[in-house]
This record gives C-alpha cells, sequence and structure tokens, in this order.
C-alpha cells in the first residue's frame, strides 16, 4: 500500500515557477514508476510526466517539454515537478500517482493516486 501526498500548488503568474511535492508512505517507494497527472476545469485528467524507479528514465508530454522536470529522492521517499515557465493553460489539480515498473504514460496503469494540489497560473 502507498499513501501519496501532493503539496506545493498556488495562485502564479505566467511566466513563473513551482515546485510541486510528493510525499510516499510505504516501505516499496523506491520500486515503484512515479506520475504526474492534471485534470483541468471540464477536461479529462491527462499525462504530464513520469520517472522510472531508479530516476533513469523519464518521458514528458510534448506541451510541457523543455519546462517542467521530474525527479525524485527515494530516501525521502518523494518525487518532485519542478514547473518553469508557466501558461494559463497549465492551470489544473495535479496528481501524483504510483504504479509498476511496467507503468508509463496510460492513467489505468497507475494504482496509488494522491489527492491532488491545484495549480493556478493568471495571465
Amino acid at each position: 500500500q502507498v499513501l501519496l501526498v501532493e503539496s506545493g500548488g498556488r495562485l502564479v503568474q505566467a511566466g513563473g515557477s513551482l515546485r510541486l511535492s510528493c510525499a510516499a508512505s510505504g516501505r516499496t517507494f523506491s520500486s515503484y514508476t512515479m506520475a504526474w497527472f492534471r485534470q483541468a476545469p471540464g477536461k479529462e485528467r491527462e499525462f504530464v510526466a513520469y520517472i522510472s524507479w531508479n530516476g533513469g528514465r523519464t518521458y514528458y508530454r510534448d506541451s510541457v517539454k523543455g519546462r517542467f522536470y521530474i525527479s525524485r529522492d527515494n530516501d525521502r521517499k518523494t518525487v518532485y515537478l519542478q514547473m518553469n515557465s508557466l501558461k494559463p493553460e497549465d492551470t489544473a489539480v495535479y496528481y501524483c500517482a504510483a504504479g509498476p515498473t511496467t507503468a508509463q504514460t496510460m492513467q489505468t496503469t497507475y494504482n496509488y493516486w494522491g489527492q491532488g494540489t491545484q495549480v493556478t497560473v493568471s495571465p
């Protein structure tokens, strides 16, 4: 069992930066693929980024490549999402998710989810 708690979301102006954190409980954090998803108002939840169990592989949706960076600290059982050059279209609730090593971009491959943290980017 893995419990995930996100933090760091807030209101920020366009062009600004934020770092989201996702703290995990459980002894097997280091074995999980970790990902960030987001859901904007009136839209379906979408994939943002994932990182493999040892941090050796990362992958991003096209619209955030070069602006967002996912990282993890297995000793602290925490995954991060550094978001730079934020745009109003990045406004969403951001969710952290944990899944097996085969998990990638599909939501259905992730077993555990956090409650989400709100990111609002003003023009």
